[in-house]
């Protein structure tokens, strides 16, 4: 049953479907950073807006 709820609850990368890591993440001011280990998209979450930014990195030729 919890690995079903973990399953759900992991958020994805919506170009590759890698599962996001927060490892820029500040606790002390609640910046939550999810990103995409291959760099396509990063996902805040920063508390005072009460929401989410969602970055898209496209690549440039």
């Amino acid at each position: 049953m919890m690995a079903l709820l973990n399953k759900i609850t992991q958020e994805k990368c919506p170009i590759c479907n890698e599962t996001l890591s927060t490892h820029k993440s500040n606790m002390l001011f609640s910046h939550i950073v999810k990103s995409c280990p291959n760099e396509h998209y990063e996902k805040e979450f920063i508390s005072a807006l009460e929401g989410y930014i969602e970055h898209y990195n496209v690549p440039t030729k």
